[in-house]
């Protein structure tokens, strides 16, 4: 007398489903006919019926990933992505259970989108996929030289040039940011923060050009001329000062001044400094 048979199990050959199949429902009938028909003709129509058919996968497999951040509204749009990318792949001829195929290509999209979120710059997908590969490369074969591997040797087990190497690992920061706020937390108590560290714009960069071309204009005046340019100027010293130090009274500092801004004009036209 041959053993009794697993509940659920149907003979097949010499294999056995230890799982039965999901009862053929009217709509999951649809399903499947929909599916065999879209594989022929690619119809849109046909894929935007199978989405409509399949949108309560979705909504299901969304709300595994709500109260994470994000609008459960835009989980289920990306959701439905994943759904559109499943029906494209899907092979009617292998027989399998479509709901069973497009969930972990569901899943899977919403798990990138999380993924893309939580960079602190975004940076392109590609470039992320390479930085896992690169960092589980890295350690794998770390573990089997016994050193830091090379680059390319890195790419090499990847089958990428080096230069892909390399960009995925300039993206490794823009994982994550840190805060000006942010100190060092082994300086103690007397720890400056980030911002405080950082360099600040020099005032005086920006008279060096203007220093060279009132150096360069001034070359044209007499000396005199000059010196009262610097005392009126530069040291902002009034007339009858400037007239005291040169011995000279205040109108002749006037007309020399007067003659000196001319000069200038006429040898640099508007551009003149003065």
């Amino acid at each position: 007398m041959s053993p009794p048979r697993r509940r659920g199990a149907v003979a097949e050959g010499s294999r056995e489903r230890s799982i039965a199949k999901p009862e053929a429902t009217p709509q999951r009938q649809e399903v499947r006919r929909l599916l065999r028909e879209f594989h022929r003709t690619r119809d849109r129509r046909l894929r935007d019926r199978l989405v409509e058919l399949n949108s309560d996968l979705v909504h299901f497999i969304a709300r595994r990933f709500a109260n994470r951040g994000e609008p459960l509204e835009d989980i289920e749009q990306v959701g439905f992505v994943g759904l559109i990318q499943a029906i494209e792949r899907f092979d009617p001829s292998l027989e399998n259970e479509f709901s069973t195929f497009a969930t972990p290509t569901i899943a899977g999209e919403i798990r990138r989108y999380f993924r893309d979120r939580s960079w602190a710059i975004r940076v392109p997908r590609r470039l992320q996929e390479n930085l896992v590969r690169v960092n589980a490369v890295s350690q794998q074969l770390q573990n089997e030289l016994g050193r830091q591997p090379s680059v390319s040797e890195i790419a090499d087990r990847l089958g990428i040039e080096p230069d892909q190497v390399l960009a995925a690992r300039e993206v490794s920061p823009a994982q994550h940011t840190i805060s000006l706020e942010a100190s060092n937390p082994s300086a103690g108590e007397d720890a400056t923060t980030l911002g405080e560290r950082l360099g600040q714009d020099d005032e005086n960069l920006d008279r060096v050009e203007v220093q060279d071309v009132l150096e360069r204009v001034m070359a044209h005046l007499s000396p005199r001329e000059r010196k009262i340019l610097a005392l009126r100027f530069v040291e902002q010293l009034p007339q009858t000062e400037v007239a005291k130090r040169l011995g000279i009274s205040q109108m002749h500092v006037s007309r020399l001044q007067r003659a000196a801004v001319e000069h200038l004009r006429r040898e640099f036209g508007s551009g003149a400094p003065v």
